[in-house]
């Protein structure tokens, strides 16, 4: 049933975390949320805003930082996709859990795909988690190419 329900849209999941608790089933929210996690990151993130929309922020966080463990080509993809659909502040979201996430070199491959597109993207994201964060990313950045020294 979690997974027919991970499946379902994310802007089902609120109602349905109220549901869980109102059935005693709080502690199913974890693992819908896991199953949630494993859907195509385009989804992972439109889930994560729904539930910060619905005022469950730090589920949408957690969400979030479980669906990016995927590779740097995918969470790119997504990224760009959803620039291109005008979902910026969704990209933004995904993108900056990744950084928090993942090892700065990690992050620096998702610019593989597109640098000129990317890497402002990616500095911005790590910018707005941690100055170290930030630095690390620049240093892993260099040296992957994509940015001068």
């Amino acid at each position: 049933m979690l997974c027919e329900a991970a499946a379902r849209p994310g802007a089902w999941l609120p109602a349905l975390r109220t549901e869980l608790e109102r059935a005693g089933l709080g502690a199913d929210w974890t693992t819908l949320l896991w199953e949630v996690a494993s859907q195509p990151a385009a989804r992972v993130a439109a889930a994560a805003d729904a539930l910060a929309l619905a005022g469950r922020g730090d589920d949408g966080r957690l969400l979030l930082r479980q669906g990016v463990a995927r590779p740097a080509g995918e969470i790119a993809d997504t990224v760009m996709a959803l620039e291109d659909e005008g979902m910026a502040p969704r990209a933004g979201a995904l993108l900056a859990a990744y950084v928090e996430v993942r090892s700065a070199e990690d992050t620096a491959r998702v610019a593989e795909r597109d640098p000129f597109r990317l890497v402002p993207r990616l500095l911005a994201a790590a910018r707005a988690v941690s100055p170290s964060r930030e630095r690390d990313l620049i240093h892993a950045l260099r040296v992957a190419g994509h940015l001068a020294a």
